[in-house]
């Protein structure tokens, strides 16, 4: 990218690119967020324009809420998310582009988790959060789930 404030995973998935799809995109709550943490799609409108509010729920009862807008989705392809935005296109204060996308690979699929950020303090930030390590068990999820 250029800019250069992207962290990124990737994760070879031994199914399908199509049943990799469903698997993130119907049961998505059971993936996305790694355990023991889990998420919860409050509103998840799987379109370009469509707004997300998803809340991750701690072990210890926390809940962080985190409301923005699909800027992509191109099925068996990618989804693309922000915080950007919250709904009807309002400005709220940005920290990421989320790209969740999946391309064959032989008769396997190749996943890549992408967080892209306005500023290097962000990207910092989201790095010292534990990005390798939430976006890795995330995508382990999804590898497990999707080669069950």
């Amino acid at each position: 990218m250029a800019g250069g404030f992207e962290l990124s995973i990737e994760r070879r998935i031994d199914a399908p690119v199509e049943q990799v799809w469903r698997v993130m995109t119907e049961r998505f709550e059971q993936w996305f967020c790694p355990a023991p943490w889990r998420a919860e799609a409050r509103t998840l409108e799987w379109r370009a324009g469509g707004r997300s509010l998803i809340v991750m729920h701690g072990p210890n009862g926390e809940a962080m809420p985190n409301e923005g807008m699909i800027l992509a989705f191109e099925p068996n392809r990618r989804f693309v998310m922000t915080d950007a935005f919250t709904g009807d296109w309002c400005p709220a204060g940005p920290f990421m582009v989320g790209l969740f996308e999946v391309a064959a690979d032989g008769d396997a699929t190749l996943y890549r988790g992408t967080a892209r950020h306005w500023t290097r303090e962000a990207m910092e930030q989201h790095r010292a959060m534990g990005f390798e390590g939430g976006w890795g068990a995330a995508a382990d999820q999804l590898k497990a789930l999707a080669e069950a």
